[in-house]
């Protein structure tokens, strides 16, 4: 089948969309196994307003599809999926797709911040601590990403609100208004993230410039900086995108915790919500599109793999 190339390409498309079947699956059979009724909670005080009599919970039971056996639910839903119908909100009645979308713009935002900021700082860390010959100062830039990492997210939000909301009063503690409400939850879910990619790309920069073709290239008379930022730093870039590519599902993941902490409006506090009432359509279709943005990303990484060495994509075919 042509090229390697184009070998390459269809193997990474299916292998996608076999992820995005295996995550859609896994939801929900992991969701709708799950013991408790979400027909039942929501008339039992999950929502504001009275408990239902028996026969409109049966009714609410059969217009969600509820009261179908589960292979036949799952038939449904998926048939759904696939025309782009993840459901109707048991909470409040609304499209699934309609609250992610409304959800979107803000946690994309944010996302969008921390990931700038995630690659910026991290790849500045790790190009100075490997490029410069001042032993301290290497040795603390390379010590930090292991703090970053480390650090409890939510405690890192607490502390920057205290410190620059309540302490110094630089920017807004809560909310969503303007660019400054977006500093600190961008900070926050940037840190750990930007120590990941700073460790990797600082480990494969380090191996890459005792590779034998940098040797080559000082002998040559190549300046440092040529042979930090032209040719390590081009095989080094590897790794450390595969890195970005696995950090947007974190990202997704840490803005649960960041939009909490911050009372932010988007997808976190809308899964925390749709949790909260066993909302099972929402929850589900917030999954599904997580993946597809997790499953979207990553084969955007691999898809520029080959421009970046033509040698990988021959390589996946032996």
């Amino acid at each position: 089948m042509g090229s390697p190339l184009a070998r390459y390409l269809v193997r990474r498309v299916g292998l996608a969309v076999a992820v995005l079947w295996a995550a859609f699956t896994v939801s929900f059979v992991v969701l709708f196994l799950l013991p408790g009724d979400p027909v039942e909670t929501m008339a039992g005080g999950g929502l504001t307003g009275e408990p239902l009599p028996p026969e409109e919970l049966a009714a609410l039971r059969a217009r969600y599809g509820l009261d179908q056996p589960l292979l036949v639910q799952y038939g449904i839903r998926l048939w759904a999926a696939l025309r782009g119908d993840l459901g109707t909100s048991i909470q409040n009645g609304q499209d699934v797709t309609a609250a992610i979308a409304d959800a979107l713009p803000s946690t994309l935002a944010l996302a969008a911040a921390a990931l700038l900021l995630a690659v910026v700082a991290g790849s500045a860390t790790a190009l100075v601590a490997t490029y410069t010959r001042a032993r301290w100062l290497r040795q603390l830039l390379l010590a930090l990403p292991s703090l970053g990492v480390s650090l409890p997210v939510f405690w890192v939000g607490l502390l920057l609100v205290q410190v620059f909301s309540f302490g110094l009063g630089l920017f807004p503690a809560v909310g969503a208004r303007g660019p400054s409400a977006l500093v600190l939850p961008a900070v926050t879910l940037a840190i750990p993230l930007g120590a990941q990619v700073a460790q990797v790309l600082a480990t494969c920069l380090d191996r890459a410039l005792a590779d034998p073709y940098v040797v080559t290239a000082r002998a040559k008379g190549v300046g440092r900086v040529a042979i930090h930022l032209r040719h390590a730093l081009q095989n080094a870039a590897i790794p450390a995108l595969t890195v970005v590519g696995l950090i947007v599902g974190q990202l997704l993941a840490g803005t649960v915790v960041v939009e909490t902490v911050f009372t932010r409006p988007g997808l976190g506090r809308l899964t925390v919500s749709a949790v909260g009432v066993q909302d099972i359509p929402l929850v589900q279709g917030i999954v599904v599109f997580a993946a597809a943005v997790y499953v979207g990303v990553n084969l955007l990484v691999d898809l520029v793999y080959p421009a970046l060495d033509p040698r990988i994509a021959v390589g996946a075919q032996s």
